[in-house]
């Protein structure tokens, strides 16, 4: 379960479910929560005893490299939704961005909606695929430390991967990163639902043009 192919299988299952309108995260996160624990455990023994630690995957590392914002990385998403075209979008990424703070994605899954979405769903599993490989081999490398302390999931980005690695600067700079690529990924996707968007509010201004009340 600690290994990069391990990892990515359990995302992709997660944000597959995520997109056939089943909450992913709680499925996946039950079904691993043992493995992290264990892992954790491990971690925490191997820091006392001043040993290597020996495990990179565990709740830490999905929430604040796979998950950063909530299922999707949609941090990324939110941070696009602000800078959109689209007064719809815009509208989202204001009432997601509080949310976002502390991983809390349902007003972006459920705004647009992500669900059943084939624009948004492509970045939407793919972002998180890339920014688990993003943290993994900084992990792997040494550069991002590896976490030996549970916090709360909903504790915010960069603050989180600091209190959970005992304060690796590597992580908090690798997950910056990472919320960077994931701008980056979903911005193409955005401006293509920003366009169809717009194009769906001009039918609907049209059609109460012609049809007043």
């Amino acid at each position: 379960a600690d290994s990069l192919p391990a990892i990515l299988l359990a995302v992709l299952i997660g944000h597959l479910l995520w997109f056939a309108g089943i909450h992913g995260a709680a499925i996946v996160s039950g079904m691993l929560q043992m493995f992290w624990l264990t892992n954790l455990g491990m971690n925490q023994q191997a820091l006392a005893q001043g040993a290597p630690l020996p495990h990179i995957f565990m709740e830490a590392f999905w929430t604040f490299f796979i998950v950063v914002g909530g299922s999707g990385a949609t941090m990324g998403l939110v941070f696009c939704y602000l800078r959109s075209r689209s007064a719809h979008l815009r509208s989202i990424g204001r009432l997601s961005v509080v949310p976002s703070l502390f991983n809390i994605n349902e007003p972006v899954i459920f705004g647009m909606p992500i669900m059943l979405n084939p624009i948004l769903a492509i970045p939407f599993i793919i972002t998180p695929l890339v920014t688990g490989s993003i943290g993994y081999f900084a992990t792997a490398a040494g550069f991002a430390g590896k976490a030996v302390v549970m916090v709360p999931w909903t504790t915010s980005p960069l603050i989180n991967a600091w209190l959970s690695t005992a304060g690796s600067m590597g992580a908090v700079v690798t997950q910056l990163i990472c919320i960077v690529v994931a701008v980056l990924i979903y911005l193409p996707f955005v401006k293509i639902a920003s366009r169809r968007a717009d194009a769906a509010q001009r039918q609907a201004d049209n059609q109460q043009t012609a049809n007043p009340v």
